[in-house]
């Protein structure tokens, strides 16, 4: 009888034990909250919410809100910043890729995705705004000299009635998280055997990557694209920053219904709010006609048998394209860092008559205190968010099950805009006594924190050569030695970076800080967008530069504790 391979030898699975209760639990920390949020919220849309005098059902609400007059202006800001953010960041993704593949500018843009990736949103904005405003440091680099302007221009460059710089400030902050999804992508679908095989039969490298590798990348890109989609038409800390004011976006509307002091406008933001939620809807159900109508258009095209030319224009175009947004929110950074130590800087002076750390010691100890919530908010998030993702990892791995259909749970707070279901989740806390806790707080974020901790680390778990585990179980090793002496050794690593990833997931949250906290909590996030709309600069430097700096240091942690703890382990390094 021929002996098999050791490693043939079919092994039985790994006992029922309680692991395999992580998955539903993580499904119901998902599903529970959006569920009675969007209730909480379709509710008092309809006029009831017994606790403010609402007991029957009434359209009242939404005749308040379709007869507001800033709702036109509104939709058309929103409709603008998200659609044209979108487009670009995909274009730039796309464009950049197809043209600029395997070059010296495709490898540089990748090392700049980090910083973009890791700096929260608002920071983003802020650095945008010190930079495009008309007093701002673009426009004192070319005054008066070029500009003729002895003073700033009242010309509205941001915070403009389309939401123009906001869309583009979006973009900014986007594009790199496309690209990475993309680089993550591409790996699955054999590009290179697929641009090999085009080339030689005389296409062009940019035809021959759209034509072969596109249609078969799309596919796992649609997600994270409507994720995009979704946050652009629904951002509320960005719009209140760079998008218009009179009137704003809908979601920054809605947000100022549910703040005001009269109660009976939170029947009408309760309204605004599923308005919000069918705008995302809608806008979704147009990308894929959209989707539809180039895939036919696309099939005509590649039938045709154009084969292009040698891309050489499209490469400068596209390549140009993306620096100067990774250019942009790179240097949004450096001038917020700068007007944090900046003395007496007059107009149009491009640098500043002296630099002083006044500021940062007249501000260090009201921001560290600022800081530690940040800091402990989302430690508890990210380590909460790792050890759930773990645990269904770990447990899909032993079951053999990978729950595909999943995914789309996975996306659905990011798919759903967070003020369409915010306040129904906070009614929920306050029936259940933990309105403005800690502990509401941490579970708010949780919901935005655990699927991007889940995407940055499913796929390194997955692809771990399964050899090395079938190896440890032959030698004796139980299932919870080969989990903490042979996986989490070998994947150090991408466990680290999923836990930065989500540590500025939570850095990065506003709208669940206020809803949750109910105000008795600030973060840097929050208090950052609070000093935006008219504080010294330097004040909102500091606090936009200590934003941006948290989650740098995790992920500089992320990328310098494996390398020190491996420093003499070739192989793991």
């Amino acid at each position: 009888m021929p002996l098999r391979p050791l490693f043939a030898v079919r092994l039985r699975p790994f006992p029922a034990s309680p692991l395999a209760l992580v998955p539903l639990l993580t499904l119901l920390l998902f599903l529970v909250p959006i569920a009675a949020g969007l209730i909480g919220t379709w509710l008092p849309a309809f006029g009831f919410l017994p606790n403010l005098g609402g007991t029957r059902f009434t359209l009242e609400p939404w005749a308040r809100l379709l007869n507001d007059p800033a709702l036109p202006g509104a939709l058309i800001a929103t409709l603008v910043s998200g659609f044209g953010s979108t487009l670009l960041a995909f274009a730039l993704t796309v464009g950049f890729a197809a043209a600029a593949q395997g070059t010296w500018a495709y490898r540089q843009a990748t090392r700049l995705l980090a910083p973009l990736l890791a700096v929260p949103h608002a920071a983003i904005a802020i650095g945008i705004a010190f930079l495009l405003a008309p007093s701002g440091f673009l426009l004192r680099l070319l005054s008066p000299w070029a500009t003729g302007f002895d003073l700033p221009p009242d010309v509205a460059t941001i915070q403009d009635r389309y939401g123009l710089a906001l869309a583009l400030a979006l973009a900014t902050k986007e594009t790199p998280f496309l690209l990475l999804m993309l680089l993550g992508a591409l790996g699955q679908v054999q590009s290179p055997q697929r641009l090999a095989t085009a080339r030689s039969l005389g296409y062009g490298p940019v035809t021959a990557w759209l034509k072969t590798v596109l249609p078969a990348v799309y596919p796992q890109l649609r997600l994270p694209i409507y994720a995009v989609l979704a946050f652009s038409l629904s951002v509320i800390d960005m719009a209140l920053i760079l998008g218009p004011t009179a009137p704003p976006t809908l979601a920054v509307l809605v947000f100022r219904w549910f703040n005001d002091p009269d109660l009976a406008l939170r029947f009408v933001g309760a309204a605004g709010a599923t308005l919000q939620l069918l705008v995302v809807v809608a806008g979704i159900a147009l990308w894929r006609l959209g989707e539809l109508l180039v895939a036919r258009l696309g099939r005509r095209w590649t039938a045709g048998g154009a084969r292009g030319g040698s891309g050489r224009t499209a490469r400068t175009t596209w390549s140009g394209g993306l620096f100067a947004v990774l250019t942009l929110g790179l240097a949004g950074l450096l001038v917020m860092a700068l007007w944090s130590v900046a003395g007496r800087w007059r107009w149009p002076a491009a640098w500043p008559d002296s630099l002083s750390a006044a500021t940062w010691s007249r501000q260090l100890e009201p921001a560290m205190e600022t800081g530690w919530t940040t800091l402990l908010l989302g430690l508890a998030a990210a380590g909460l968010a790792l050890l759930l993702v773990l645990g269904c990892l770990e447990q899909e791995q032993r079951s053999g099950r990978r729950p595909t259909r999943a995914l789309w749970l996975l996306y659905l707070p990011l798919l759903v805009p967070q003020v369409a279901f915010l306040f129904g989740a906070q009614v929920l806390t306050v029936s259940v006594g933990l309105n403005g806790s800690f502990t509401a707080l941490v579970w708010s974020h949780l919901l935005f924190v655990l699927p991007y901790v889940f995407l940055a680390l499913a796929e390194p778990w997955r692809r771990l050569d399964t050899r090395y585990l079938r190896s440890a179980r032959c030698l004796g090793a139980t299932p919870f030695t080969v989990f903490w002496r042979v996986k989490l050794p070998m994947l150090l690593r991408p466990v680290l970076f999923a836990t930065a990833v989500g540590f500025a997931v939570s850095v990065a949250q506003y709208l669940p800080t206020l809803f949750a906290g109910a105000g008795r909590y600030a973060t840097l996030t929050t208090e950052a967008v609070a000093l935006s709309a008219g504080a010294d600069r330097r004040i909102v430097g500091v606090y936009a530069f200590l934003q941006a700096l948290l989650p740098l240091t995790a992920f500089a942690a992320a990328v310098g504790l494996p390398a020190w703890r491996y420093r003499r382990r070739r192989a793991l390094q």
